[in-house]
């Protein structure tokens, strides 16, 4: 979960050519008198008493010290061995104090600077708290949950905090191309595998799986950039993110950035819960490939190690990158592809028994009618064509039979009968002299169809006979929101009557 951190690095190395080999079996450039003497220079009233040295991480460029002074005060001094990271420094200067109070934890707070040929020394106190062991982090309330806040509370600070800053901003194609130019430096090195190098070309040629808003990150966070603490130390549930550090390479750029080492190091269990908290915590909704694309910035980091110990030259370590490369490639030999496969639109199948969706031609023309009609007559036309036809439903012998007994009733001979709306058949209206009648009758039927009820009359009796088909249609006889079709309007006949 979490591990003690000391105050400062172990004493138990040895000098060797002026460079110190600390527990950590990695060496420093610059004594620890001079980093003590930088510390001094660059903070008013600091008399150093002690000192350790230690590099943070090989081909970080950056040493790294702790001093104590006369007054028992900590301090971390870090000095740039390449111009490149005194760049790095002088823009995570500018923006520590910007940050200092929108982000919920303690961040460093530069004290004193001091100008060396590769760029300026930034001395802060030391920030107390607990290092974090990543594989250690147990899911639910607790480290991890508080991981996720703290990485939220970073991602919602507003964009122009880190552009008043000066750091880099980078949006969703760059940081896909930057990805495929770091493929082929890698490739250049002869230490990537073939099959790692296809199977990260091939995430970043799926261009679904980058689009996201770009978002301010640390691009940096380890286990060792949380420094957390507990309020009841046998209780891990009462974790707190005291502070995180090591801002040096922080950007504007891929929030998938700040999940890549999470992935890789944590329990599955526990980077759901992570992951969980910060969709709460945010205050926009995380995009749906985020966890995609941290499993793919997870292994493309160890290319990136690969291509920093090549630029720092170190033959060891690029050694050891190259080894991690090809135990990576035995771990996803028989894994899928890191490529997203986006999911087709299914179009929702038709219940039993109901008309099927009409095209898209269709649909247009059906709106265009409800429009022209609705202040005509109380039910209006929903779906056009044959599959709108509500008597599919009824056999076609007794559909003739329905259609024969209305005939019957209303003295009118078969061969008239021209429509085949089920609605004219059952709900037959009077014939219509001229144009004027035809409009009264129109605003007064909607009226007289919900209050009268239907005569009882040989084709209902007829329609009795069959039971369940009764039951079926006759509901389609009184609710306008059937799916009957009306046929077009002729001349001046109304659309609840057979043409002639």
């Amino acid at each position: 979960m979490a591990t003690g951190r000391p105050a400062y690095p172990p004493t138990d190395g040895k000098v060797r050519n002026e460079r110190r080999l600390t527990a950590y079996r990695v060496c420093v450039t610059r004594t620890p008198a001079y980093l003590a003497a930088v510390a001094s220079c660059a903070v008013p009233d600091l008399d150093a008493v002690a000192v350790r040295a230690v590099r943070e991480m090989p081909g970080t460029g950056c040493d790294l010290g702790f001093v104590t002074d006369t007054q028992r005060r900590a301090w971390v001094v870090r000095v740039p061995s390449t111009p490149a990271v005194g760049a790095q420094l002088d823009t995570a200067a500018d923006l520590l104090p910007l940050l200092h109070r929108r982000v919920p934890y303690g961040v460093p707070q530069p004290r004193g600077f001091l100008a060396i040929p590769e760029g300026r020394a930034v001395v802060y106190p030391y920030l107390h708290g607990r290092s974090v062991v990543l594989g250690e982090v147990a899911a639910g309330p607790g480290v991890a949950v508080e991981i996720g806040r703290a990485i939220a509370a970073l991602h919602n600070v507003e964009r122009a905090v880190f552009e008043e800053a000066g750091v880099p901003v980078y949006d969703a194609e760059t940081c896909r191309t930057r990805h495929l130019a770091d493929l082929d430096r890698g490739a250049a090195t002869g230490h990537v595998p073939t099959a790692l190098l296809s199977r990260w070309e091939r995430a970043l040629e799926d261009v679904s799986a980058w689009r996201f808003a770009p978002t301010p990150v640390h691009a940096d966070l380890t286990g060792g950039r949380f420094l957390v603490t507990f309020s009841d130390e046998e209780d891990a549930e009462t974790a707190s993110v005291r502070a995180v550090t090591g801002w040096e390479h922080a950007k504007i750029a891929d929030p998938a950035d700040d999940f890549a080492a999470l992935f890789s190091e944590c329990t599955p269990e526990a980077f759901d819960s992570i992951v969980e908290a910060y969709s709460v915590t945010r205050i926009e909704r995380p995009d749906r490939h985020l966890r995609h694309r941290a499993q793919v910035v997870s292994e493309l980091r160890l290319l990136t190690q690969l291509l920093d110990a090549v630029n720092a030259a170190e033959p060891p370590l690029i050694t050891r990158r190259a080894a991690e490369l090809r135990a990576l490639v035995e771990r996803v030999a028989d894994a899928p592809d890191l490529v997203v496969a986006e999911p087709e639109p299914s179009t929702p199948m038709p219940a039993h028994g109901s008309p099927a969706p009409a095209p898209e031609d269709e649909a247009v023309d059906a709106t265009a009618a409800i429009s022209s009609e609705a202040g005509e007559d109380d039910t209006q036309v929903l779906k056009t064509g044959p599959a709108a036809d509500a008597t599919a439903v009824i056999p076609p012998e007794e559909l003739e039979r329905i259609r024969g007994a209305s005939d019957e009733a209303e003295g009118q001979p078969s061969a008239e009968r021209g429509s085949d709306s089920w609605y004219e058949v059952l709900a037959p209206t009077p014939a219509l002299v001229d144009s004027e009648s035809q409009h009264e009758l129109g605003a007064d039927e909607g009226a007289s169809a919900e209050s009268e009820p239907p005569p009882e009359d040989d084709h209902n009796s007829a329609t009795e006979t069959d039971g369940e088909e009764s039951e079926d249609t006759r509901p389609l006889v009184k609710s306008p929101r059937s799916s009957a079709a009306r046929p077009p309007e002729t001349g001046s006949a109304r659309p609840g009557r057979a043409s002639g």
